[in-house]
């Protein structure tokens, strides 16, 4: 199981050490979250699915380092709004086994209002 309060705590001591927070209002931090995610869409733009399968297997740890980039902002961002984002997840998930039932959404892509 995540411990997101530790990973959270580790966040902000490496904030709060560089004096970071003055810097971190919500625009900003939603600003950078979208900035790391296209970073993630970076390794695959431009890629066939083959390609995509071949580039994976050599950039795996880059990857990763990229999602964990988003993770970061994710925690911060949540911490310093006060959501608490494992509440948020769980909430997020039941409203969309709601909108996406399993007969209806088994299988395909269409969107909620289409089905």
């Amino acid at each position: 199981m995540i411990d997101t309060k530790k990973l959270t705590k580790k966040i902000l001591a490496f904030r709060d050490a560089r004096n970071w927070k003055q810097f971190h209002n919500a625009k900003d931090l939603a600003i950078s979250l979208s900035l790391e995610a296209a970073e993630v869409l970076e390794h695959f733009q431009w890629k066939s699915k083959e390609e995509v399968e071949e580039y994976i297997k050599t950039h795996k740890e880059h990857i990763g380092e990229e999602l964990a980039d988003v993770f970061y902002w994710v925690l911060l961002m949540s911490h310093d709004l006060k959501i608490d984002i494992i509440d948020a997840l769980d909430k997020k998930i039941k409203k969309n086994a709601k909108k996406y039932p399993v007969k209806k959404a088994k299988g395909k892509h269409t969107k909620y209002n289409k089905l």
